[in-house]
């Protein structure tokens, strides 16, 4: 943190003696409007839209043009007075209006829709946990029912094509 802004969204400080204070406080409120709970409309533009309405923010692409040059991966909000930036930083997350997911910033890039949890817990009842062990095929015991064997097999070929029992 220098003495200018503050450490992750470099708002800026009120000074000491500073003239006009009033114009260091509202740049802050603007930064502030578009970083605390951001809705997008979009994710990803390159060149900011011809007509935006005040209040709107987009995720800025990896290779911007215009007015957005050199604010890849920035929150772009568009205000009375302009455009305002707000770098993104790990863990942000925004509402993406367009496709209606959270859009979050992870490892040095926008990640839209993922969504990374240990447990999903319904109505205060544990749906999906931790991964548990592999369900292994049906082989070996006394009594062998080939026609059982074959569905369990079936069934663990399908989950297992979509990724939901591990071998």
């Amino acid at each position: 943190m220098n003495d200018q802004t503050t450490t992750r969204l470099a708002l800026p400080f009120l000074q000491s003696g500073q003239a006009q204070k009033e114009l260091t406080h509202n740049e802050a409120l603007a930064l502030l409007d578009i970083a605390v709970q951001p809705i997008v409309e979009a994710v990803g533009l390159s060149t900011p839209p011809a007509d935006p309405i005040a209040g709107q923010c987009w995720i800025v692409g990896a290779n911007p043009l215009g007015a957005w040059g050199g604010k890849a991966d920035a929150l772009a909000g568009w205000t009375d007075g302009g455009w305002r930036f707000v770098a993104a930083t790990e863990g942000m997350s925004a509402w993406n209006r367009n496709d209606m997911t959270v859009t979050r910033y992870v490892g040095g890039r926008w990640e839209i829709g993922l969504v990374r949890a240990d447990q999903l817990v319904i109505g205060g009842v544990p749906v999906v946990g931790p991964r548990q062990p592999a369900v292994g095929a049906p082989i070996g015991g006394d009594n062998i029912d080939g026609v059982a064997r074959q569905a369990i097999t079936n069934i663990l070929t399908v989950l297992q094509r979509h990724g939901l029992v591990f071998p």
